[in-house]
């Protein structure tokens, strides 16, 4: 086991047990082998809401719906949740564990390709977190920063991929070197933007956080 490994390790081991139902879906997607977001970036994000206090969230990316239930779990009271999914069969599971879970319906799912559904969105929103189509990241970038107002947070994870952020594109897969590009396009655009003000953070398999200006 090597020391990256071991202290992911000894993190996780620090961890409170979070409500029996988040448990559940987090055991259920590790089955299922469906991605959802890691313990670390559970942690990451938790305190960036207990911070922030968003009274509405944008997420990108519902998959089954586990991390707006989580984002739900820790977010004000009256806090909105809008969440977009294409996928159906994650969209079926997902309006599943919405209707058991959040019986206050706090939380909103559009169905279809969020890079069409995002320019209609009327915003503005306290917090965005990106966790779709990593090679879509940078084509909602404009749509994304229009639904911001100075003061709000955007949270995009997996950004180093796994570590092949690190490499030439041509060290990467010929399948990947399209969401490669793509991706280090966007963090150039959100690491250069004089709107934001950006951190690039080793959590999980990456993560940036940007606050509007």
């Amino acid at each position: 086991m090597n020391l990256e490994t071991r202290i992911d390790s000894f993190i996780e081991s620090l961890k409170k047990p979070e409500p029996e139902y988040i448990e559940k879906l987090a055991a259920y997607a590790r089955t299922e082998h469906i991605p959802v977001i890691r313990p670390a970036m559970m942690d990451f994000l938790r305190t960036m809401i207990l911070i922030h206090r968003p009274m509405s969230i944008l997420e990108i990316g519902c998959a089954i719906g586990f991390s707006a239930l989580y984002m739900r779990e820790y977010a004000p009271e009256g806090c909105r949740i809008t969440t977009i999914e294409n996928y159906a069969p994650r969209i079926s599971a997902a309006k599943e564990n919405f209707a058991r879970y959040d019986t206050a319906g706090r939380i909103e799912l559009l169905e279809g390709d969020a890079t069409v559904l995002i320019k209609d969105l009327p915003g503005p929103y306290d917090l965005i977190f990106m966790d779709g189509p990593k090679g879509q990241y940078v084509n909602m970038y404009d749509d994304i920063k229009r639904l911001q107002q100075p003061g709000g947070l955007l949270i995009s994870d997996n950004i180093l991929q796994e570590g092949d952020i690190l490499e030439s594109r041509y060290a990467v897969t010929r399948r990947d070197r399209t969401i490669h590009s793509r991706m280090r396009e966007y963090l150039y655009k959100l690491t250069h933007d004089d709107d934001y003000s950006t951190s690039v953070l080793p959590v999980a398999d990456g993560v940036t956080l940007s606050v509007r200006i």
